[in-house]
């Protein structure tokens, strides 16, 4: 068993978390502390489901939260992008990034 912090998708998603960590400092007031919040939450809630599901021997139900937590931060991030709190740029490398990071754990239950 690798090391979660070795593993080339958790790499990706902590370099995601950074990513979504600078981008929410710069929301609104109005949504910095409910929207912008709500999204670094979730992205350390994928963190977490990397490290559970590489540590668990079923690795099934952590690979499908982290599954389910990332739809809400793709959902959170496309809000974003609708009330023109963040940029079609900065969604466009958010959604690059999460596409890569998508595959890889699709991949990764698959094979579990």
């Amino acid at each position: 068993m690798a090391l979660y912090y070795d593993l080339p998708v958790f790499k990706e998603v902590y370099q995601l978390v950074l990513k979504i960590f600078d981008y929410t400092k710069d929301f609104p007031k109005e949504y910095k502390y409910t929207l912008g919040q709500d999204m670094k939450r979730d992205s350390i809630q994928l963190v977490r489901s990397i490290y559970r599901a590489n540590k668990a021997k079923d690795k099934r139900e952590y690979l499908e939260q982290f599954l389910d937590d990332f739809e809400v931060l793709k959902l959170e991030i496309r809000l974003c992008v609708d009330m023109k709190i963040l940029s079609i740029r900065k969604q466009a490398e958010l959604s690059q990034m999460m596409e890569s990071i998508g595959k890889q754990i699709t991949g990764w239950r698959n094979k579990s």
